[in-house]
């Protein structure tokens, strides 16, 4: 059986790659096509996650996508990206050009099409993936336990959201520097980071896993949050209030067989990409979509279906759709003040770090850590344990114990706060397609 299996595997890889030699992707950048954007075409074969590929591609370049037209309703793929840089610029770097042309166009169509989406292979570091309760001091005691056991964290994403937290951690020995394979070692490495997690007997669901999937960090921790059931609202307790809560709604084409899937939020880097991430882990398939992002509220607009062919099929399938894309735009949203440590990498640098933080009376919200050439950047977003805003003389107390050119405080993100509901929509479609026009003329049943 294991052997059919692995046949059929082959033939259909084979089958595809057949395929996408006899219709080659093709990429156009356009710099003059608009304003204030360069536009990015792909034309490409159909193929279940293409548009997570696409859209992971742009966001590992730090682009920001102010538009977006999808359209892949048959065997064809057709995308157009209106993108930015950082600084709201148009891209002109040559190197950025030329990685998208080569990631996007022919030169990847002979690439295995059963490759991971978003994946990243690496043989220097040993991946942890981390889950459990969130509490105030839990990322200080998981690396502090971490330096103790002569483990160097070169790189890692915290994420918290409703109640819970997830990492991903890149470690390395202290002495070789080089990934950590012994398996005695590893097996005591996770078994002390998880009794940290634990924390106490009414911590649930903490768990410490050695990944070798090299599945892209971000995507993993939507995986981690979505699978630790994040999304489910803790009674008398929201993580935003109604009216900061990104406007989630999801009716039904009944006569394409479509959900409809629209999201009103305010913008902000990698929106795109925690959307497609979680309706592609959700087995959805976006057949066409509409991205507009151009102010400060961001409009998506998604027509779906199951990977079995079906719309949403009832009310209790349309609330966990809702909810869980609620909960993939909020574990991005940066709470607290933003604090950005960059200095020379050594071990126990984040043990030091964070254990400074909890002296000092302050949670970590969400954290980035990063090496590269034996320098440290780490961003951290905190705010005080008892839910106060972060003093100045507290931000004083720390830059004296980490160093004044170490530390920068980078300001308090802005609240959180969705324009206004009564905002025109935008549709992929035309005028006709307003969620209003389907319900008059009876083609979309609404659920409310």
């Amino acid at each position: 059986m294991e052997v059919s299996m692995s046949f059929s595997h082959d033939m259909d890889d084979e089958y595809e790659k057949l395929c996408r030699r006899m219709n080659p992707p093709r990429v156009v950048i356009d710099n003059e096509a608009c304003k204030n954007a360069t536009v990015i075409r792909v034309d490409s074969a159909n193929k279940l996650g293409i548009l997570l590929e696409v859209v992971q591609i742009l966001t590992d370049l730090n682009l920001i996508v102010t538009k977006a037209y999808i359209s892949s309703d048959g065997g064809w793929f057709m995308d157009v990206f209106n993108v930015t840089d950082q600084d709201g610029n148009k891209v002109t770097d040559e190197g950025v050009l030329d990685y998208i042309r080569k990631s996007l166009g022919p030169e990847s169509c002979f690439a295995s099409s059963m490759r991971s989406v978003g994946v990243i292979q690496s043989m220097d570091h040993t991946t942890l993936e981390l889950s459990g309760t969130d509490r105030p001091g839990l990322l200080s005691e998981v690396s502090r336990v971490l330096a103790i056991l002569k483990c160097n964290v070169v790189g890692a994403q915290v994420w918290t959201h409703n109640t819970r937290a997830a990492s991903v951690m890149h470690i390395t020995d202290e002495e070789t520097g080089l990934a950590i394979t012994d398996p005695e070692r590893l097996a005591s490495i996770k078994k002390s980071v998880c009794n940290v997690l634990k924390g106490s007997i009414k911590s649930k669901g903490s768990r410490t896993v050695v990944s070798h999937t090299g599945t892209h960090p971000e995507r993993r921790l939507h995986q981690m949050m979505f699978a630790d059931r994040d999304y489910d609202r803790v009674k008398d307790e929201s993580v935003l209030d109604d009216k900061q809560r990104p406007d989630v709604n999801v009716v039904n084409w009944y006569d394409k067989d479509y959900s409809v899937v629209t999201i009103r939020s305010k913008d902000r880097p990698k929106l795109l990409f925690d959307t497609v991430c979680t309706l592609t882990d959700m087995q959805y398939v976006v057949y066409h979509a509409n991205i507009d992002a151009e102010g400060p509220e961001a409009y998506q607009e998604y027509y779906i279906r199951h990977v079995d062919g079906s719309p949403v099929k009832s009310d209790a399938e349309r609330q966990r759709v809702i909810q869980c894309l609620e909960a993939a735009i909020e574990r991005r949203i940066s709470e607290g003040l933003k604090l950005e440590i960059c200095t020379t990498d050594r071990v126990g640098l984040l043990s030091d770090v964070t254990r400074i933080f909890r002296e000092n009376s302050l949670t970590v919200t969400r954290a980035e850590v990063t090496t590269k050439a034996g320098k440290a950047v780490n961003t951290f977003y905190v705010r005080e344990a008892s839910g106060n805003p972060v003093d100045s003389k507290t931000i004083e107390s720390i830059r004296q114990e980490i160093g004044q050119t170490i530390l920068k405080v980078k300001g308090t993100p802005e609240d959180f706060n969705p324009g206004s509901q009564e905002s025109p929509t935008r549709f992929l479609f035309g005028g006709l397609f307003k969620s209003r026009s389907f319900v008059n003329f009876k083609l979309i049943r609404s659920y409310s």
